[in-house]
């Protein structure tokens, strides 16, 4: 594209009669009214963005992701990318488009394309994006004479708005929607032409590929086409041209290299180079002695022979996450990948993963780190993002990190970028292009971390998700804590797995705690996805021992599974771990408050892990006024964002694996579920709510996790109280009603049971005892444990009614199931089609962050609401920062303080706070317009027949009526 002729004097070139050249010349692309008050011809457009196609492929796309496209296209990829991306808006050249702005009308009709009156209803609505791939498919069959290349190609530009039509729908609704005549179909030919001939093809018949992508490859490079069409239809960098005379391919080159340095865009690793040895991923990049968990991991990433998913089950504490990095780094350099994503269980999880790999990329270079993302909604707390973000902004726009940039308006009426608002910003010096962070669009960030909901939302039938593959395609997927999803999470995750095998994405899961059976279906849908099969049943091998890691693949379209075939041993000895019983199923937890009283006298660091949120607050103020009251910490999630981050952050500093010397002598944390998962602290004792086995086993986790620990000399063997449960009636175990809400009854029967073979039966059950306990050897233990709580065999004593309890458990999940298959990406039958059309029929109307939530969490989670105080004169902050008389927040850092008090109220309150609504200061506010604000008077709310205060040290409290 370095030709410097006139798109006008291209079409000359091209024999286009003067009349067809004086037409296309006119077609507009993009209003004045909707472009920053300058019109934008259609020519100009689809140039913009062959150009920026072409600065992708240089410098964003992954060689895997080169690689295929040279493969389809018989070495021609860059070429063929530039097309297929420039071509996806000549659905513009009809009349349903030219005449939705009246202005913009008024030329086209004087130069001869003409049209009658055209409906207005939206039934009779006809999309330029659709209108596209109804003029691309008559095209194609005429040109290329190949039924199965036309296609998998017509709905990559029928699809570029968000949603795959189906073949039917490309019959215009009426006769004047695609435009009639021989001034059209001549006008049409020549938009598609001049296209083709300016990216180096010398026909549209040289463009047909000589072989197929699949269909996660096809989704993937829908994507990208909707990535270099926002980016060319930023109006602030790609300034309209009125005039077809202007527009030139050199000019829309220098339009695009001018763009993608100003927003800062680059690609990850580009070509990374192959290690040098087998282990100086983990020895030399990472600083590790490898343990012998960590040398198979990387050991399998080298001798895989293809793209395939590593399945990793390793104590915890065994260092899966460092070894998962340096497979990744393996992987990439030997399938030409370009980053990494690692999914989270938890916004809270994802923090401290986050600084981890921050610092793992920045040892391949520097500036990568700035390529680095942090994607969950409460980033903007996270002090190390916070650090890099405000490192500086480039001068000149003002951008702010905490704005939804880019946030290009494709749900509106005709389909295109509005003009309100900032579509594009500049480059930040301190972190990724701020382009990156609108709306789905964190995964095309080259390395991330955040939520596994990120990789959940890739596998719903929602509007644009075809951004979230182009994102996961040509990274490393990494998994931790697999374990946590539920079965509705699971659905999602396996369909995941099915698309990122199709699309060869390597990926890595990791567990302390898997279920067999997981593993099973893990295994098969990413082989569903490599194989093309709906339905694939390849059996894993039992493995050698735990830890373990099995691998699967396909080579020459044959699938292979293999699991450790030696025993690998753990990186310290299974250690004997005293477990007792602790009966309190009192939701004011004096009976454990009593015991942590005594450990802490005895200088023990205790942590106390309970199932809700009212029971912590309960021992928290039974141990607030006594000897313990100063070396007690709270941590749930009914804490505001802030104090939230601000007491993790304590937790690791004073238990974490760098504590040293900061380690205190008596201390007690307690915590809900969020001290489960990725969270690296070490406890001499613990004390847990009954929990389903394999979370009891990631709680016990946190129990002697560090080497060279000092500890008291009564805590000197791992010690863990098992608590929330009492003996009832025939000595069947009575658990706290919070826990058989969150859990159901058939898990904690089964828990109960596998603790009673250790510890005894439950005092008062009638049973003889084990003094002081019995053990569980960890990590040896581990597998069997999760393996029996899952299996088939019952293990519960006859009395306890096991069966009951466990048929009414597996409908529930089988409902789960069912209500997630609603919202999945394909159907079950649907996995065997070919090609992208009709993908989007009957699909979910979610298209926020908000709603896709929704789609992939079962259950209501709670409302969020803003705290704000009333005082005289206005609202104040929770943290007392003054706001405006309407509650309007004058500067970025008033917006922070006042997010920072942002809680989530109790699902039992979610009806009440559906009414409440943005104060009147916030409207205009792009992250404040859509918050909910509870209004605290005197420090106290009414909530539908419940009072709601906040206390800086309990946090949200609920007092119900």
């Amino acid at each position: 594209m370095e030709d410097e002729r006139s798109v006008i004097e291209l079409m000359q070139s091209c024999q286009v009669s003067e009349e067809t050249v004086a037409r296309v010349a006119r077609l507009w692309g993009k209003s004045a009214a909707r472009n920053a008050g300058r019109t934008h011809v259609l020519l100009g457009h689809l140039l913009d963005t062959a150009a920026v196609a072409g600065l992708m492929w240089d410098r964003f796309l992954s060689p895997a992701v080169r690689r295929r496209l040279d493969e389809i296209s018989g070495g021609q990829g860059r070429a063929w990318f530039m097309w297929v991306c420039a071509i996806h808006d000549c659905g513009k050249a009809c009349p349903a488009f030219q005449a939705l702005d009246v202005a913009e009308a008024a030329p086209v009709r004087a130069a001869g394309l003409t049209w009658g009156r055209l409906p207005t209803g939206r039934r009779m609505k006809w999309r330029h994006d659709v209108a596209g791939g109804a003029m691309l498919i008559a095209r194609l069959r005429e040109e290329w004479g190949d039924a199965d290349a036309v296609a998998w190609v017509w709905p990559l530009v029928a699809g570029h708005h968000g949603v795959f039509p189906s073949v039917s729908a490309l019959r215009p609704p009426y006769p004047d929607a695609q435009g009639r005549g021989p001034a059209w179909a001549e006008a049409q030919r020549a938009v598609v032409d001049v296209v083709t001939r300016v990216v180096g093809f010398a026909d549209v018949a040289a463009v047909r590929p000589v072989s197929s992508l699949r269909k996660a490859e096809q989704l993937a490079l829908a994507g990208l086409i909707v990535m270099a069409d926002w980016i060319a239809s930023d109006s602030e960098h790609f300034k309209g041209l009125a005039d077809a005379g202007d527009v030139s391919p050199a000019g829309a080159c220098r339009r695009a290299e001018a763009a993608w340095e100003r927003l800062g865009f680059r690609g990850g690793w580009e070509k990374l180079a192959v290690p040098s040895s087998t282990l100086v991923p983990l020895t030399g990049r990472l600083g590790v002695a490898p343990r012998a968990s960590q040398r198979e991991l990387v050991e399998r990433a080298w001798s895989s022979l293809s793209p395939g998913l590593l399945v990793v089950e390793a104590p915890m504490g065994e260092g899966k996450t460092k070894a998962a990095l340096a497979a990744a780094e393996v992987l990439a350099a030997r399938f030409g990948l370009n980053g990494v994503f690692v999914a989270m269980p938890t916004q809270a999880t994802s923090d401290p993963m986050y600084e981890q790999v921050l610092e793992w990329v920045g040892s391949f270079h520097p500036e990568l780190v700035s390529q680095v993302a942090l994607l969950h909604g409460k980033r903007r707390f996270n002090r190390l993002w916070r650090r890099i973000w405000d490192e500086g902004h480039s001068a000149g726009v003002g951008a702010s990190p905490w704005e939804d940039y880019g946030a290009i308006d494709e749900d509106d009426e005709f389909g295109w970028p509005g003009s309100s608002g900032d579509t594009g910003g500049v480059a930040e010096r301190g972190g990724p292009p701020v382009w990156f962070l609108g709306s789905k669009r964190g995964l095309l960030t080259p390395f991330a971390v955040g939520t596994i909901d990120h990789l959940l939302y890739a596998a719903t039938r929602t509007r644009h998700v075809m951004l979230r593959a182009a994102g996961l395609v040509g990274k490393v997927v990494i998994v931790d804590e697999v374990h946590a999803a539920d079965i509705y999470m699971r659905q999602f995750l396996l369909e995941a797995l099915r698309w990122l095998g199709q699309a060869g994405v390597p990926v890595v899961l990791l567990s302390a705690t898997l279920p067999p059976a997981q593993r099973q279906a893990f295994v098969d849908a990413y082989l569903s996805g490599v194989l093309g099969a709906a339905d694939v049943q390849e059996p894993v091998p039992e493995p050698a021992g735990y830890p373990c890691i099995t691998a699967a693949f396909a080579v020459g379209g044959q699938p292979v599974v293999e699991s450790s075939r030696s025993l690998v041993p753990s990186w310290r000895e299974s250690v004997p771990t005293r477990i007792e019983w602790l009966p309190d199923t009192e939701v004011d937890g004096a009976v454990v408050a009593a015991v942590v009283r005594e450990a802490v006298a005895e200088g023990s660091v205790v942590l106390v892990v309970v199932n809700q949120v009212d029971r912590a607050q309960a021992i928290y103020r039974a141990l607030r006024g006594s000897e313990v009251g100063g070396h007690v910490h709270l941590l749930h999630g009914r804490l505001c964002t802030a104090h939230r981050a601000e007491r993790t952050e304590e937790c690791l500093r004073l238990m974490g694996p760098r504590a040293g010397d900061s380690r205190p002598e008596g201390m007690v944390v307690i915590a809900t579920q969020l001290a489960e998962q990725s969270f690296d602290v070490d406890a001499d004792l613990l004390i847990t709510d009954l929990a389903p086995v394999d979370l009891l086993l990631q709680r016990i986790g946190r129990l002697h996790r560090h080497a060279g620990t000092r500890r008291p000399a009564a805590h000197a063997v791992p010690r863990v109280l098992v608590t929330g449960v009492a003996a009832g009636v025939r000595g069947r175990p009575r658990f706290l009603p919070a826990s058989v809400k969150i859990y159901e009854e058939w898990p904690l029967l089964r828990a109960a049971a596998l603790v009673s073979e250790a510890a005894g039966p439950l005092p008062g059950s009638g049973g003889a005892g084990v003094p002081g306990g019995g053990v569980w050897s960890i990590p040896a233990d581990v597998p069997g444990l999760v393996a029996r709580a899952y299996g088939g065999a019952e293990v519960c004593p006859a009395e306890w009614d096991e069966q009951a309890a466990g048929a009414a458990w597996r409908v529930g999940e089988e409902k789960r199931r069912a209500q997630a298959e609603e919202f999945l990406l394909t159907r079950p039958r649907e996995w065997g089609t070919r090609t992208l059309e009709g993908l989007h029929y009957a699909g979910s109307s979610a298209v926020g962050e908000e709603d896709l939530d929704a789609v992939v969490r079962d259950g209501d989670r709670g409302a969020e609401v803003v705290l704000v105080h009333r005082v005289a004169g206005g609202y104040t902050a929770l943290d007392g920062t003054r706001l405006g008389v309407h509650g309007e927040a004058v500067d970025d850092a008033v917006v922070e303080r006042l997010l920072g008090g942002s809680v989530r109220l109790p699902v039992g309150l979610s009806v009440e706070a559906g009414g409440l609504r943005a104060l009147p200061g916030w409207v205009d506010h792009p992250w404040l317009r859509h918050a909910r604000a509870l209004v605290l008077e005197d420090g106290w709310a009414e909530l539908g027949g419940s009072r709601v205060s906040y206390d800086d040290t309990e946090g949200l409290v609920v007092k119900r009526g």
